[in-house]
């Protein structure tokens, strides 16, 4: 196996695709984990395919990037704060995986310009619904597994599943009710402090009918550098467990920052 290190990014071949995209080639080098992206500056497609990559997350912050392609890789994973850090992700090709579980896909449906998504030969293909189901989580998704989404489908979809505020009991069974409102929290609150709108990252009200925007208003206030939000939207992006993301959340809550984030000692304090 071969870590994805700055020198090999930087020794890999970058070019401008037929879409005219900048894009990084890092396909074949049996890559474990996907790290050190940031040296590779602005990109707008990566191809990492042919690598035993396990998780689909810690990229740094790449509103530029539309295109990943990850096919035969060991992906049974998809980090749940992936959205945060690539926006506006429009193709993903996770074909010969390993994901197995119509709920491992549920991050897929944070994706507000996800277009075209390719899941061909996971364990997860399987299981009865499926085709459906995406169909249902990502309701912008154009062409799934090379095939255009119809109109019927998105009908037949909602008909077997509800809506996403009124699921049918099919579609609790499939996917149990879990928090989200942390979650939710942290990706308004990341768009918030790296200065963009978070209504581009499709945050709608949380369950209890409060904005997620009117939740996270106190952090708003805090007085944080460029450099300190920078580090501070990493250690959120690489939140991996539900645990996490609601300890960070009530941080934030509470007008905490995470140690390590600012320059000085102790916690930042609002204005």
């Amino acid at each position: 196996m071969v870590r994805l290190t700055a020198d090999l990014i930087g020794n890999s071949l970058t070019y401008l695709n037929p879409l005219k995209e900048r894009e990084i080639d890092l396909r074949g080098h049996r890559i474990p984990a996907i790290e050190n992206l940031g040296v590779a500056g602005p990109l707008e497609a990566i191809d990492l395919t042919d690598n035993d990559i396990h998780v689909l997350g810690n990229i740094p912050l790449s509103p530029r990037l539309t295109t990943i392609l990850l096919a035969r890789n060991k992906i049974a994973t998809i980090q749940p704060t992936l959205p945060m850090a690539i926006p506006s992700l429009k193709n993903v090709n996770l074909t010969s995986n390993q994901l197995a579980e119509l709920s491992d896909l549920d991050v897929l449906g944070e994706f507000p310009r996800l277009t075209h998504l390719t899941m061909i030969d996971n364990p997860v293909t399987k299981k009865e619904h499926y085709r459906l189901w995406v169909i249902w989580r990502c309701p912008t998704v154009r062409f799934f597994d090379f095939k255009k989404v119809k109109d019927s489908e998105r009908t037949e979809a909602k008909e077997l599943f509800g809506t996403a505020e009124n699921p049918t009991e099919l579609a609790q069974k499939v996917f149990p009710a879990r928090p989200r409102n942390a979650y939710q929290t942290l990706i308004t609150f990341v768009p918030q402090i790296m200065g963009v709108k978070s209504k581009n990252f499709g945050v709608g009200a949380s369950a209890n009918g409060a904005t997620d925007q009117t939740k996270t208003s106190k952090i708003a206030r805090l007085k944080l550098t460029e450099e300190e939000k920078k580090k501070l939207a990493e250690i959120v992006n690489k939140a991996t467990s539900m645990e996490e993301i609601e300890r960070l959340e009530r941080s934030f809550m509470e007008g905490r920052i995470p140690a390590g984030i600012l320059a000085g000692d102790g916690d930042a304090m609002e204005e």
